[in-house]
Formats: C-alpha cells, sequence, structure tokens
C-alpha cells in the first residue's frame, strides 16, 4: 500500500519545484522591465569649453533631456559668473534677482526638482554673446524610467566636478538594470540572465 503514494508524493515535488521555476522567471521578467534610464547623470555643461561664450550652449543642451536627480557641472575661468535667474533675467540678461552667483570656476548644480531652470554669466555683455543656458527638468516617471516617448537619453559626460553615477554608454542599451540607492544601477548581465533560466529549468525536470 505504501508503494501507492510514490507517485503521488513524485507529482506533489514536481509541482512544488514548477511553482518555485515560475517564481523564478516572473522575477526575472520583473527585473527586464525596469526602465534602462534609471540613473542620475552628471553633465559637464560646454563639453571641452565649459561654461564660455565659445561654446555653444542652445546646440549643446539640445537633443538632451534632464531629469529630477541629474548634476550640472558648470567649469569656467575667473572672468565669468554663474547666475541663475528667473526667465526674466534670462531673457534680459540681468543678474539683479539672481537665486545663485557662483565664481568659484567649478560649480555644480543638482536638479533637484521638476521645471525650468535658467543660468547666465553675470556679465551681461557676455551673456548677450550666448552665455546663457536654459533647461527644462523633467520629472522620472514612476519607477524611475524615462517617460515613454521621450527622446534618448545622451550619454553621461564627466569632468572634473562631477559627483554622480558611473557613465555608461550605448554599448549597454537593452540590459536590464536595477536601481539601487536612487543614483546607481547594477547591470542584470547575461551571465546572470543565463545561469537563472538553467536553474529554473533544472527545477522543473
Amino acid at each position: 500500500m505504501d508503494n501507492l503514494w510514490i507517485p503521488a508524493l513524485h507529482r506533489d515535488h514536481t509541482m512544488a519545484q514548477a511553482r518555485v521555476a515560475l517564481a523564478l522567471l516572473c522575477a526575472l521578467l520583473l527585473v527586464a522591465g525596469v526602465a534602462p534610464r534609471a540613473e542620475a547623470v552628471s553633465y559637464n555643461v560646454g563639453n571641452s569649453a565649459g561654461w564660455d561664450p565659445s561654446a555653444d550652449l542652445p546646440s549643446w543642451a539640445g537633443g538632451k533631456t534632464f531629469y529630477v536627480g541629474d548634476v550640472l557641472v558648470f567649469q569656467y575661468s575667473s572672468y565669468h559668473t554663474l547666475d541663475e535667474v528667473d526667465e526674466a533675467g534670462y531673457n534680459n540678461c540681468s543678474a539683479a534677482d539672481a537665486v545663485l552667483s557662483q565664481n568659484d570656476g567649478n560649480t555644480t548644480v543638482p536638479l533637484a526638482a521638476a521645471g525650468d531652470r535658467y543660468f547666465i554669466c553675470g556679465n551681461q555683455l557676455h551673456c548677450l554673446g550666448g552665455m546663457k543656458l536654459h533647461v527644462l527638468v523633467n520629472q522620472p516617471a514612476a519607477g524611475g524610467g524615462a517617460p515613454a516617448g521621450a527622446p534618448p537619453q545622451s550619454p553621461p559626460q564627466t569632468g572634473s566636478g562631477a559627483t554622480l553615477g558611473p557613465p555608461t554608454t550605448d554599448d549597454d542599451a537593452g540590459i536590464p538594470y536595477l536601481v539601487l540607492g536612487g543614483s546607481h544601477r547594477a547591470t542584470v548581465g547575461p551571465l546572470l540572465v543565463t545561469w537563472l533560466l538553467v536553474l529554473a529549468a533544472a527545477l522543473i525536470v
């Protein structure tokens, strides 16, 4: 009579293994669904030219999508200042009501809230010559990813004064990420995915 229970026990054990495997696969799919844009980005304003009249700042900002948590790094000479102003101050190149005025030559500005941010050089002639920057800061979608339909994020640019996050490139596009601490990410690489699938297959057998 005891032998009659063996097939039933084997069947129950197999079903338990299948449930574990299914749970693992669900977890894997959840990880794969995490948006790739989940880390803060540090931007060196003006690239190699820095915060300077020689930099084409509108072109530099064009095509970039800025999010809450990103950082702007302004590097400039002693002939310039960095002033954050409102829209009127930006349009009129006036730093009279600036909410931020710096002249240390290496200023890091965190983008802590969504909305428009305006920056000018306090020297009005420099500002009128194009040394001004307007950025629109976006609120990330729920879950930390970029909103659907947002333009592709440019690779982060680093320089002295950059403070956040490891640089990323297009080489890791399409690889799922986990958010760790809000400003860094860990790659769930192909090797880990392969091992998870092998483990799931072994449990089903």
